[in-house]
């Protein structure tokens, strides 16, 4: 069986560190039946909104390195080498999840970011929330038992 390819956006890596739901990033990247892909514009955008003061409120600095760590050691780093055009997307930052999405011919995209969960799609890549992820995995997971 081959192995999910989900790419998690930088919203949710950060509403599950200020959550401190990081174990459940840990469980993801570290999963047998799941591979975690990020690229150095998914990592850049989470050291730069992690560094904003409205969120260092809530995270120290040690949490925000591990979670670099954990991006960098336990998720796939890959450079984006397929550019996405979309023409309705309304937030061009988010380009070069779709990018990455193509290049790596990724199955999800978790979000919570409404503009892209709007999507549904792209391509291939199904765009959901990381509780709709979940409780996918556990419908697959329950049909093996």
């Amino acid at each position: 069986m081959e192995k999910c390819k989900i790419i998690i956006d930088t919203n949710l890596w950060i509403s599950l560190l200020i959550g401190k739901r990081l174990s459940e990033m840990r469980n993801l990247c570290n999963s047998k039946l799941i591979s975690v892909y990020v690229c150095k514009e998914l990592i850049s955008e989470f050291s730069r909104v992690s560094s904003l003061e409205k969120i260092r409120k809530y995270v120290s600095v040690s949490r925000v390195k591990e979670t670099v760590n954990l991006m960098e050691l336990s998720c796939i780093n890959i450079s984006i080498k397929h550019i996405s055009v979309l023409s309705n997307l309304r937030d061009d930052k988010d380009l070069f999840l779709l990018s990455l999405a193509d290049t790596i011919q990724a199955d999800y995209i978790l979000t919570g970011d409404k503009d892209l969960l709007t999507l549904q799609f792209h391509n291939q890549t199904k765009i959901v929330t990381y509780n709709e992820f979940i409780e996918l995995q556990q419908a697959v997971d329950s049909d093996f038992e």
